[in-house]
């Protein structure tokens, strides 16, 4: 058999490792670290070295599917476009906004499929655009736009020369990072230390990255914004303000004190349980380095109050000159001025609200903890049909078993993805997707347009193998779906003939296609880089510079005064809540909290379906985390059953000890709990459940300003089970 060598690289997370590729006979037979790419240098994970048999697996996709009297039969794409297009046409006349859409974290990691989804939306004239972000990451979203003006101003950690870094509520080690392409994070880590630096992790776990730090405080789950709040307060009792900068560049500085100042180290210890020593100590390592940063990651944006922690996070390094300077926090600079062209264009600032709730649109969506409310509330905007685009809800959602219920009442429910996974298995119709592997592609919207890259460059990948089947690529899908729904995306007329005209021209002969290509070549060089053609032709990547300090404060704030905000009147309303919220923590009668935790050999709910990954005992479930003092408690020891219950549901998993969890902390890995697909043959069969049953949805359950519901810190009981493990465990017992 003949075999060829090609070069892509990967686009599961925000590492996006280069990666060699071995296709033998069309197929993909081994994947390998690019030892030669500029931002990756070798490294690469063993979720993006297997992915190839998640997309050469015998459930993938092959042609779309239509749900008749509860099985799914194959049909054509002429009949699920007629369909689909009939049924949109007869909600869009009553009303637009009967139509909804939920766009998940995979569509994300492709540049043109967020793009196309959302022209959909727009030329259909529905605002009700759900997204992941309100799951996992939107707090830091609604900080930026309170602050900086744009939503994806994201400040991120100069590791290259920063003298001290905190990391709080994140596990780089194992997630690699937030907002940030970063490899090699236990290398990155270590030469912090190596140059004298320090690296301090506060988390109510001692996870993979504390375990190479050079300090670990453990914290209770729910307290980050008291730490924030205490770190801050004793920055100004230490008068360490830099006053010049603040004048010049910020105002908003004595609200943001009297948010702070009830909050002293010795007052927040009843809810963080960190000693006023302890956390003095990281303040005056914090001042003294030459460069200090501070990183958060999920573990502090969905817990209660987020966004009031990541504002005061951000609000450290803005008043002690740590922002916009060389070793701190910088911010990073893609291939044009993204924020100045939004500003200009009036994106991501329609003042939008939804029905259920009055929540404003955040990064141009509504809150998915209210989807559920949206679907089963009758009123003249009632949503009807929803599209589901890179996402997997009813996995990811909180309270997913209403969502269930939800997804079942509507008229139309189409689901575009590479597997009839849990939300595609209650769809109407199925449309099959291309991988990441099967399509051109350019580095996803955070580094290629914002510049988020600790070495920064810029690459581009062709398809490595074709699509099985009649597998189409997203924005084909969506040039297609606004035809047959009578729409143009984005409303442009002129646009959508055009790119009707080149999918026809592209696709004579072959698979119907937009020149996937052709479409970012126009991109790049629209930009002043180099073609499409030219960067496949340097698979280690392009270097471009490194993000220019001090100018960001200076000319690229996107306020309407051009002054970073340290308070506005959304973020004082938000932090009135924090009297309850501490009374909350100390006075709470739930003996434990739950946290998640990620795992080496997962990713979110994507991969379990791969056997190589979930081989053995080990890894065929995932497990409830427990320390070995709360076992005693509880009776139990490693693999007995133990029933983990919220307000909202119970589900059942073995125990597994860590002396690594805080006692009072219990952990369990999201993603699991696949038995209720029709089409993941491995996932389906092996164990585990889903911890986002647990969680609450619902208008009383959301964070206002940011839109988050709460899926971590979450307040648990739990009890020893007599009972097998479930394999139903993931609806609930």
């Amino acid at each position: 058999m003949s075999s060829i060598e090609k070069h892509t690289f990967c686009r599961i997370c925000e590492a996006s490792c280069g990666l060699n590729v071995t296709v033998t006979e069309g197929e993909i037979t081994d994947i390998r670290p690019n030892e030669q790419h500029i931002g990756t240098a070798g490294f690469a994970c063993m979720k993006g070295l297997n992915q190839h048999h998640m997309y050469a697996s015998p459930d993938r996709l092959k042609t779309p599917l239509k749900r008749v009297n509860g099985k799914y039969v194959p049909i054509s794409w002429s009949q699920a476009l007629d369909e689909i297009g009939t049924k949109v046409k007869a909600l869009k006349a009553v009303s637009p906004n009967k139509i909804a859409m939920y766009v998940g974290t995979a569509a994300g990691f492709s540049i043109l499929h967020p793009i196309f989804a959302e022209g959909f939306m727009r030329g259909l004239g529905s605002h009700n655009i759900f997204s992941s972000a309100t799951q996992d990451c939107a707090n830091r979203f609604a900080s930026a736009t309170e602050m900086y003006g744009f939503p994806f101003h994201q400040p991120f950690p100069d590791l290259d020369a920063t003298r001290y870094l905190l990391v709080v509520g994140t596990n780089p080690v194992v997630s690699k990072w937030t907002f940030l392409q970063v490899a090699h994070p236990v290398k990155r880590l270590k030469a912090i230390s190596a140059r004298g630096g320090k690296v301090v992790v506060v988390d109510p776990r001692r996870t993979e990255t504390a375990k190479v730090a050079d300090a670990y405080q453990p914290i209770r789950p729910n307290s980050d914004v008291f730490f924030f709040a205490a770190f801050l307060n004793e920055i100004f009792a230490r008068g360490a303000v830099k006053d010049d900068i603040v004048v010049a560049h910020m105002r908003g500085l004595d609200d943001l004190h009297a948010v702070v100042a009830p909050w002293t180290p010795e007052r927040t210890e009843a809810a963080t349980g960190i000693t006023p020593k302890a956390l003095k100590a990281m303040v005056s390592d914090y001042l003294a380095a030459d460069g200090a940063s501070i990183v958060t990651g999920t573990g502090v944006g969905m817990g209660r109050y987020g966004t009031t922690a990541h504002w005061l996070a951000e609000a450290i390094g803005a008043v002690t000159g740590n922002l916009d300077r060389e070793g701190g926090m910088i911010m990073g600079e893609g291939i044009f001025d993204f924020a100045a062209y939004a500003k200009r264009e009036g994106l991501f600032t329609r003042d939008k609200r939804s029905r259920i709730g009055g929540f404003r649109q955040l990064n141009g969506g509504f809150p998915g903890g209210i989807l559920a409310d949206e679907i089963l509330t009758p009123g003249d905007e009632q949503i009807r049909a929803l599209f589901v685009t890179g996402g997997n809800p009813l996995m990811t959602m909180a309270n997913s078993g209403r969502l269930k219920e939800a997804f079942a009442d509507l008229d139309l429910l189409v689901v575009t993805d590479i597997y009839l996974n849990e939300t595609a298995s209650l769809a109407t119709h199925v449309l099959p997707a291309t991988s990441p592997l099967e399509r051109a592609d350019l580095p996803f919207f955070f580094p290629l347009f914002l510049g988020m890259q600790s070495a920064p460059y810029i690459a581009a990948t062709d398809a490595v193998v074709a699509p099985p089947g009649d597998a189409r690529d997203e924005a084909t899908i969506y040039t297609d779906l606004a035809t047959a729904s009578g729409v143009s995306l984005f409303g442009n007329r002129w646009a959508q003939w055009g790119l009707r005209f080149m999918a026809w021209a592209n696709s004579l002969g072959r698979r119907r296609s937009l020149p996937i290509g052709f479409i970012l070549d126009r991109i790049l060089k629209a930009n002043g880089q180099p073609g499409f053609k030219a960067l496949t032709r340097q698979p280690e990547g392009v270097p471009r510079p490194k993000a220019e300090t001090g100018k960001f404060l200076r000319q690229r704030m996107t306020t309407e005064d051009g002054k970073l905000h340290l308070s506005t009147p959304l973020l004082l309303e938000e932090a009135k809540g924090l009297e309850q919220a501490f009374k909350a923590l100390t006075d709470s009668t739930h003996p434990f909290r739950l946290i998640t935790k990620r795992a080496h050999h997962t990713h979110n709910s994507w991969t379990q379906n791969i056997a190589e990954l979930t081989r053995g005992a080990e890894r065929s479930t995932n497990h409830v985390y427990v320390h070995p003092s709360d076992a005693k408690t509880l009776a139990v020891k490693e693999g007995d059953a133990l029933d983990i219950r919220s307000e909202t549901a119970v589900i059942r998993l073995p125990v597994k000890l860590n002396a690594d969890l805080t006692p009072g902390v219990v952990a369990v890995p999201h993603g699991w709990g696949h038995q209720g697909a029709k089409g993941l043959s491995v996932a389906s069969k092996i164990g585990g459940a889903n911890v986002n049953l647990l969680a609450a949805d619902g208008v009383d359950n959301i964070e206002g300003i940011s839109g988050m519901v709460h899926l971590t810190g979450i307040p648990v009981q739990l009890s020893k089970s007599t009972a097998d493990i479930s394999t139903e465990s993931w609806s609930g017992l």
